[in-house]
């Protein structure tokens, strides 16, 4: 067949399904196989059309699935929400013109695959470090494809799924066609690429090289005295939750009614006062990590030294003796939210920004933390989203994965749910333990 397969209304109208029920792959809904329904739907809508078709009904279906995906970004703003959410379709639009160009080729159904794999690393790239959420795998810690991802990567579950989709397409053009063998090949395929990933072992707690779990790891949750933008307003009440809560766990590690731990988790932004300068911060985190006798992996936000505009944020690990060790300066600064690229342009027109007064500074190495001995890889919220950040803590040796976050913006969202099944997947991905400390909303050991 060399035209397209649908009419230009049905293409639309495929496309609009298409964005919606790859939505439904994904919390709230959580459907995971969904997203092989879409990404068949959308190559029935683009297969070998007109360019221009093809274009629209790409930014139709990625508005649509991006517009659901990410609603919860109208806490911040619903230009802010217009914006990701139309900058992300965009990606999905040229993803389209691929799609109706490759279509064309011999065994299309990989290069469909090889493009939507494509599409995910450059919009979680470019600019500005990219945005990597709404990665069809990211939707799969509850399917047999979410398994692919011991062998493959993130990549490699998004390529199963879209193969997947695209296999049943050519299945069934073959057997319009009267093309029986063909009908048949595609079929097969299809169904092994569906039911294969569903045998791969996960690896259960340290079973796989590093030998048996050996550590005790304590999170804990303080809360926010408030949630949506002025979450983290109260920056004293909340490093004051935290301490408490902490120095309860004391209390019961005395009574013998929870064991003692290695150590601590606490959540992005427990410390929101730099405890570097201030003495009072500094004295209530020592008295918290003396209280259950183990250091604590603090979320603190602290001043650059020499540059006034600047601040990190990080994770310090905080001993109960000597106070301030290791610390992982956040990689991946969210832009917009923790930094403003083009601020002196910008500030003028978008007033809100003038709730982000200094940039963050992004850190220059992975977060490997020696932990009272023990090797921990440490991300800070989005970043967990990153491939390179992941691969960069793995391949320096860590044996569990931490993650500190604060989504006390988005409470009563999708998103805190959203970001734990990127946990999870990150979790079967490395085999590792995930500990996942916030400051509200979902914490979680995932192992």
């Amino acid at each position: 067949m060399s035209a397209p397969i649908v009419s230009m209304r049905i293409s639309m109208l495929l496309s609009l399904i298409a964005g919606v029920i790859m939505w439904l792959a994904f919390p709230p809904v959580s459907f995971g196989p969904y997203a092989a329904v879409a990404a068949a739907l959308l190559i029935v809508a683009q297969y070998r059309a007109p360019l221009r078709r093809a274009l629209l009904s790409g930014l139709i279906a990625g508005g649509a699935f991006f517009g659901l995906l990410i609603s919860w970004m109208q806490v911040i703003g619903f230009d802010a929400w217009i914006l990701l959410a139309g900058y992300c379709a965009a990606w999905i639009a040229l993803l389209g013109i691929g799609t109706a160009l490759v279509t064309r080729l011999p065994g299309w159904p990989v290069w469909v695959a090889s493009l939507w794999v494509l599409q995910e690393a450059l919009r979680g790239s470019i600019p500005f470090g990219g945005f990597p959420w709404g990665r069809l795998a990211f939707a799969q810690p509850d399917t047999s494809y979410g398994k692919l991802a011991v062998l493959l990567g993130q990549a490699g579950v998004t390529f199963a799924l879209v193969l997947a989709g695209a296999s049943v397409v050519a299945a069934i053009l073959a057997y319009r066609a009267g093309d029986r063998l063909r009908f048949a090949s595609w079929a097969v395929f299809a169904a092994i690429i569906t039911v294969i990933p569903g045998l791969i072992p996960l690896q259960i707690e340290g079973d796989d090289v590093g030998g048996a779990p050996t550590a005790i790891v304590a999170v804990v949750q303080g809360g926010t005295p408030q949630t949506g933008m002025g979450g983290m307003d109260v920056r004293r009440d909340v490093l004051d939750n935290h301490v408490r809560e902490t120095t309860e766990l004391g209390a019961s590690i005395d009574a013998g009614t929870v064991p003692q731990p290695d150590f601590v988790l606490w959540p992005e932004n427990s410390a929101d006062i730099d405890p570097y300068g201030d003495v009072e911060a500094a004295a209530s985190i020592t008295a918290a990590a003396q209280a259950v006798g183990a250091p604590i992996i603090v979320g603190a936000v602290v001043d650059v030294p020499g540059n006034p505009n600047g601040v990190w944020n990080t994770g310090i690990v905080w001993e109960p003796v000597t106070g301030p060790g290791e610390r992982y300066i956040k990689m991946h600064p969210v832009p917009f939210g923790e930094y403003i690229p083009f601020r002196r342009q910008l500030e003028g027109i978008i007033s809100r920004l003038d709730r982000i007064p200094r940039d963050f500074i992004p850190g220059d190495r992975a977060g490997l933390l020696n932990v009272g001995g023990i090797p921990v890889g440490d991300v800070i919220c989005f970043e967990v989203a990153y491939d390179d950040v992941v691969a960069g803590i793995i391949n320096g040796g860590a044996r569990i994965v931490t993650v500190q976050t604060n989504n006390a913006t988005y409470a009563g969202t999708a998103q805190p749910m959203q970001q734990l099944f990127i946990e999870r997947m990150r979790a079967i991905e490395t085999g590792r333990t995930v500990a996942v400390a916030a400051t509200s909303g979902i914490s979680a050991i995932i192992r």
